[in-house]
């Protein structure tokens, strides 16, 4: 084997786009309180026939287009906007796709930590099945109360990886480190549509993960934090990802330059937070860089609230700018549809609704997938 890792990385988002300066003139706050003190711009809506299965299936079906369906043995599907309390959200995408069905479908569920779990899950069936392929997606829309605190940090998008031997664009390192502790800083109860937060708790509890998974990560072979190019950490606004940088360099003793966090907050500033997608959209951004990585080592922070926090490495391929999708990227963060206060807020009220009611949704989405509604208490999609 050489190497095991993310052959291929794709993003797709919702297709509505609210800029946080109506939000903040609508609230009366300071725009400044979110552009500089959240690190946010822009946030992505979905449209009433999106959801993250649609987004989930956008995102992975470049990646089946240029590699194919064979081999791809697993799809697994990392969410905590999850849309059925059993039936998993990969099965949808799975037949969406016209995938094998000799494939293994699965939901993963740990707040925005999934993803990783997903990944790591990824790269143990690959090592015991060489030459298999595995689909990783990690697909979120972050909802929270309107006219609440954490409004301004909502978001929708999904990123697809393909998994396997000799990668194309990163190998993922051995080593990694966590931390898992019962906390109550963020979920969301079977009877409620947004989800609760203690701000505070919250950021504590992050960097408290942050740091005690970099030393576990430290203690299992994890290199020194000078061989480190450039990290990526779970963003849920984009200057906690500065907030964590500083906190390691305080812990380790060393002084890091801020940049070599910040390329990868271009496209969260863009999108909101994407809870389980947000660690691998800040992966893609680097990726889309100017910057000529190859060779180069990412620290990879990923934090789920209630809470688990995971620190790894991994190192970019020779080559991996041909298999880049960032013209894509940009295309569609520029082309979502902006919309106003009254269209966001109607949009959010009418995002959840009762299974036990039928509906045909109008078709309003651009992209590929869309949801149809809801017929017999299931969910139904369609190919556009």
């Amino acid at each position: 084997m050489t190497g095991v890792g993310i052959h291929d990385l794709s993003v797709a988002t919702a297709s509505r786009v609210l800029d946080l300066d109506l939000l903040a003139a609508y609230t009366g706050v300071d725009p400044d309180k979110f552009r500089f003190g959240l690190g946010q711009e822009r946030m992505s809506v979905p449209a009433p026939d999106e959801d993250i299965v649609t987004m989930a299936a956008a995102a992975a079906l470049p990646i089946i287009e240029r590699h194919g369906r064979d081999d791809i043995r697993a799809v697994l599907f990392a969410t905590e906007s999850g849309i059925d309390q059993s039936k998993s959200a990969a099965v949808f995408v799975h037949e969406l796709l016209g995938l094998p069905r000799s494939c293994r479908v699965v939901e993963f569920k740990h707040a925005c930590y999934g993803g990783t779990a997903a990944l790591q899950a990824a790269l143990g069936l690959i090592a015991r099945e060489p030459g298999a392929r595995v689909l990783v997606i990690a697909s979120d829309v972050a909802r929270y109360a309107l006219d609440s605190a954490a409004e301004a940090t909502q978001g929708a998008a999904a990123v697809a990886m393909l998994v396997s031997e000799d990668p194309a664009l990163v190998e993922v390192e051995s080593a990694a480190g966590v931390w898992t502790a019962d906390i109550d800083d963020f979920w969301r109860p079977n009877d409620s549509d947004t989800a609760l937060v203690d701000g505070r708790l919250s950021v504590d509890t992050y960097l408290a993960a942050a740091l005690g998974s970099w030393d576990d990560y430290r203690a299992r072979g994890g290199v020194d934090v000078g061989e480190i190019d450039f990290f990526c950490h779970h963003q849920p606004y984009t200057r906690m990802a500065v907030k964590a940088l500083r906190a390691l360099a305080v812990h380790t003793g060393t002084e890091i330059d801020e940049a070599r966090v910040l390329p990868s907050t271009a496209y969260n500033r863009q999108i909101g937070n994407s809870y389980t997608a947000s660690l691998f959209v800040s992966l893609a951004a680097v990726l889309d860089g100017d910057t000529d990585l190859a060779g180069r080592r990412i620290g990879l922070y990923s934090y789920g609230s209630g809470s688990t926090g995971e620190f790894l490495t991994v190192v970019v391929r020779p080559g991996y700018r041909d298999h880049s999708r960032a013209a894509a990227t940009r295309a569609a963060l520029a082309e979502r549809t902006p919309i106003d206060i009254a269209t966001y807020r109607q949009l959010h009220a009418g995002a959840t609704r009762p299974s036990a009611v039928d509906v045909e949704i109008p078709e309003s989405t651009p992209g590929p997938f869309r949801f149809r509604g809801i017929a017999g208490r299931a969910r139904r999609y369609a190919r556009t």
